[in-house]
């Protein structure tokens, strides 16, 4: 569209002509048919999201500080971690929306790292949900350093098990 076009355009009309997506044309019409509705919960998006954002290297872990311990004291008790640590989404009928809070290993370069978190993070919702992604917001919370987990074992002596 050329500049002209665009400009004698009203501003209104932004908003009402749907945008083309050359890269998923079932995205648009696959949740809302005319047979009915397919809702996907938060949940179900933001486990995507989780394993998503977990499957490139440099991604140490995911969550704040306190996050993260809870999420190791759950591991101490038995209980799984929480895949979803660190991640928030909202999800309307067609769209989703995704905040990460990421730990990234020492030596990374946090730019390219966040560029590939967001691209895989986009192509596991829309492929699986069927979801346009509007945005990943990505906040590096923290940098694993290099011997971290050596050190703590170190300052905490080996007690045995605390019950019988």
């Amino acid at each position: 569209m050329t500049e002209a076009s665009t400009a004698s355009r009203p501003k209104g009309d932004e908003a009402t002509v749907p945008r083309a997506r050359t890269d998923s044309p079932a995205t648009q019409s696959s949740l809302v048919t005319p047979r009915g509705t397919t809702t996907i919960e938060s949940g179900v998006v933001a486990k995507i999201v989780g394993m998503a954002a977990r499957e490139i290297s440099g991604v140490y872990d995911m969550g704040a500080g306190t996050a993260r311990a809870l999420g190791a004291v759950r591991g101490i008790v038995g209980a799984d971690r929480s895949i979803t640590q660190g991640v928030s989404v909202e999800v309307g009928e067609r769209q989703a929306a995704v905040d990460l809070e990421l730990v990234v290993e020492y030596g990374m370069a946090i730019p390219d790292l966040a560029g590939a978190v967001r691209r895989n993070v986009i192509t596991a919702v829309e492929r699986m949900c069927g979801l346009e992604v509007t945005e990943v917001n990505i906040k590096v919370s923290d940098v694993h350093m290099p011997g971290q987990e050596r050190e703590r074992a170190e300052e905490t002596p080996e007690q045995g098990p605390r019950v019988q």
